[in-house]
């Protein structure tokens, strides 16, 4: 059996093929990496608003009290406070402080919430949210699919579809009539830029996209990708994993340390050991673009850390990327190399976002 017939495949995979859409296997997916061009799908997205496939990522929707079901201990996040119709970010960690998933949650009502997953960590996820909460599971993931419309005029191009969506606030939902299906939307994304995310029955997400499409154009995983980085967005599998803490990787402020949690003792010790290192964002001197894998060399040409994500930023026409680097060995402002023993360009050290002008909280 060929690799492609063992990849899943979202409800628009069909469409997918039939806008030439370069495909590419991810997290076990046979997902679309771009459509007209990385280029024209970023200045899309940050310019005007495209659509995305996100049907790969998970679902589950669990029933029971934050604190008494278990919940509350597996995620770094306070559930309990949650407002009702709003999101939150945070991680699921092992006993070594390790990142399992970083995941939202949604609260539906008082003890009903929707948690979203990451696709290729999906199985593991539910595994370990049905072994650890004394409660009513249910995953949903192949039951619906997922839209990002993301972009500064997403909010304008909705409303001619989805009565009442100026009304949602940054990190929150509601269930709305979309197509004559009542569905959750959220105000939420992965861009940077105004966005929100559509949950719509598996078997029906088509319909929807082919209206989309009437009012945006599509994007693919690469620009998705690329958007991302630009932000400073951690990407699981790079930035995050099993043997990667939260504290290295700039999670500090979705972990409440005032409520219990699974690996909140590893976090500590980490703490006061002195967290070793952290996750940089860095700007090259020029359009070459640090990759995964580079390595990181401080001026005096001393290895101090690695790239994790990198790529060429349109819109700072420079090469961007993220590095995990030796805690004191750099600050803001100060240039690195990147490359390796034989080729080796200049970055400067930034802050997160590495772009700027997004309208997220538009």
């Amino acid at each position: 059996m060929s690799q492609a017939q063992t990849l899943k495949q979202t409800p628009l995979h069909q469409e997918h093929l039939a806008l030439g859409a370069k495909m590419v296997p991810f997290g076990g997916w046979d997902m679309p990496l771009q459509y007209e061009g990385i280029f024209a799908e970023h200045g899309q997205t940050r310019r005007d608003v495209a659509i995305f496939d996100t049907s790969h990522m998970g679902e589950f929707f669990i029933r029971g009290d934050a604190a008494e079901s278990g919940l509350e201990q597996l995620v770094t996040q306070r559930l309990s406070d949650m407002p009702l119709g709003s999101c939150r970010y945070g991680a699921m960690l092992n006993e070594k402080g390790g990142v399992i998933d970083d995941l939202i949650f949604y609260r539906i009502k008082e003890d009903y919430w929707m948690v979203v997953v990451n696709g290729g960590t999906m199985e593991k996820d539910a595994a370990r949210f049905q072994d650890r909460v004394q409660g009513e599971f249910v995953n949903r993931s192949m039951e619906l699919g997922k839209l990002d419309i993301q972009g500064p005029r997403s909010r304008e191009v909705l409303s001619g579809l989805v009565e009442n969506i100026k009304k949602l606030d940054y990190y929150t939902f509601d269930y709305f009539d979309v197509l004559g299906e009542n569905v959750l939307v959220s105000r939420t994304g992965y861009t940077g830029e105004l966005g929100f995310e559509i949950y719509y029955p598996w078997e029906k997400t088509p319909v929807l996209w082919e209206e989309l499409l009437s009012k945006m154009k599509p994007a693919g995983l690469g620009v998705r990708d690329v958007l991302r980085i630009e932000m400073g967005y951690s990407l699981y599998g790079h930035e995050l994993d099993e043997n990667l803490s939260p504290l290295e990787a700039g999670l500090n402020p979705f972990i409440d340390w005032d409520k219990d949690f699974i690996g909140k003792d590893a976090l500590l010790k980490e703490k006061e050991a002195g967290i070793k290192r952290r996750i940089k964002p860095l700007v090259s001197e020029s359009r070459r673009s640090p990759r995964a894998g580079h390595r990181v060399y401080d001026a005096e040409g001393r290895e101090i850390g690695l790239v994790t994500s990198g790529t060429f930023s349109p819109s700072l026409e420079k090469g961007i990327g993220l590095a995990f680097i030796n805690a004191e060995a750099v600050a803001v402002g100060q240039t690195v190399l990147i490359g390796d023993d034989k080729n080796r360009f200049e970055a400067k050290v930034t802050r997160r976002p590495i772009y700027q002008q997004g309208s997220l909280k538009s």
